[in-house]
């Protein structure tokens, strides 16, 4: 079914190096006229409040949910930060992490560091109670991003007052102009409102939809609005309740389908086609929810399998057991660093990690005969599923 023709914002005229450019002005949402839920869009979004909800109940199951949550919020912290154009991987930020040298510019994991930083900033701001998803917690967590990194010359936590563009410089290449800085805050107030179910109440899942589109299409910032733009996602499934624990992220989903992905949002602007980018929106939080419950389940069957089998080492398993359920919490680990954890001596972690090596639980992955670590490489592998640095 044709979606129904939306002029979707207006346009003023900037300047882009000295020539004439169409800087394009979102519309407050919602969307006029009203989005036309025909059956397969329905279906599609059914089908997404369906996986959520399974998503959801294994969460609120998992024996050790916070474990599996430290690395997936990692995961996904690569994730973004790879489609905005760094190279660090899983394996660059745990070892980051650990103070070993990392595989990537220095820089790049920083910058993944700080999204798990932010992150956790907006997540316990908002489920303390001490400030709800505004603008104003987007810029507490958007200074916190681009701090100390190669994004700390681009006003972290402050909109931007430059004219910007999607694209080369030169006019044709230009892909998309956002609007001028001075309409940055009325663009942004009615974005605010509706975040807050001002002029209508909207279902979360649609409000996660439209408003992931009109912040991007704004383009606030100098730098990071891509990042920013996903974890709205994430904030918004948790503090309107349909997630206990911020478990699920698009990156992967929009890192697979990159092209898919910008030419939806353009067609939005163009087009009005609203309809299109939410059957695309929705396919990728129903296929995103069922991966991370697949996940979830193969991880917990790992740690079973692995567990059972350290059980039958007699008087070595209890040590080794112990080192086991440290590498559920961090994959990557040092000997001095397992011993200090878990306050067992040199001897009994070195003995444990040699059983744990026999059994290729884990491996040694610098190759030297000091400052070695240890990889839970089964766990890690997938949890890295999908984050290898784009080309």
């Amino acid at each position: 079914m044709t979606a129904p023709q939306r002029t979707t914002g207006r346009y003023e005229e900037v300047f882009i190096q000295s020539r004439r450019s169409q800087a394009f002005i979102p519309n407050p949402l919602p969307p006029a006229p009203p989005i036309e839920w025909h059956p397969e869009l329905s279906e599609r979004r059914d089908e997404a409040n369906q996986a959520l909800g399974r998503l959801d109940g294994i969460i609120r199951i998992l024996p050790e949910k916070q474990l599996f949550l430290y690395q997936y919020v990692r995961k996904e912290a690569v994730l973004s930060s790879q489609i905005e154009g760094t190279q660090s991987s899983l394996k660059d930020l745990l070892m980051y992490e650990l103070h070993a040298a990392p595989g990537a510019p220095i820089d790049d994991v920083r910058e993944v560091s700080n999204y798990v930083a932010a992150l956790d900033h907006g997540l316990q701001r908002i489920q303390s109670g001490s400030l709800p998803l505004s603008l104003r917690l987007l810029g507490e967590m958007h200074a916190i991003l681009l701090r100390d990194s190669c994004g700390a010359d681009r006003a972290p936590g402050e909109f931007r007052r430059n004219q910007v563009f999607i694209g080369s410089s030169n006019p044709p290449s230009i892909r998309f102009v956002p609007a001028p800085p001075h309409r940055i805050i009325e663009c942004l107030d009615p974005l605010e409102k509706f975040l807050h179910d001002d002029p209508v109440r909207t279902p979360v899942l649609l409000k996660a939809a439209l408003t992931h589109v009109q912040l991007e299409t704004i383009h606030p910032y100098m730098d990071g609005n891509g990042r920013i733009g996903r974890l709205l996602i994430t904030l918004l499934l948790c503090s309107e309740g349909t997630l206990s624990e911020p478990l699920l992220y698009l990156s992967l989903y929009f890192k697979q389908n990159r092209s898919e992905y910008y030419d939806r949002l353009q067609a939005v602007r163009t087009e009005g086609d609203w309809e299109g980018w939410l059957d695309f929106f929705f396919r990728g939080l129903r296929d995103t929810a069922q991966s991370a419950v697949a996940t979830a389940e193969a991880v917990l069957d790992l740690f079973r399998r692995d567990r059972e089998r350290l059980q039958t080492l007699g008087r070595a398993a209890g040590s080794a057991l112990r080192v086991h359920e440290l590498l559920q919490r961090r994959p990557i680990m040092s000997l001095p660093g397992i011993a200090e954890n878990l306050e067992l001596s040199w001897t009994a972690v070195d003995n444990a990690v040699r059983e744990l090596s026999r059994l290729a639980i884990v491996r040694e992955i610098t190759g030297q005969k000091r400052n070695r670590l240890y990889a839970y490489d089964a766990y890690l592998d997938m949890l890295a599923e999908g984050t290898e640095p784009l080309d």
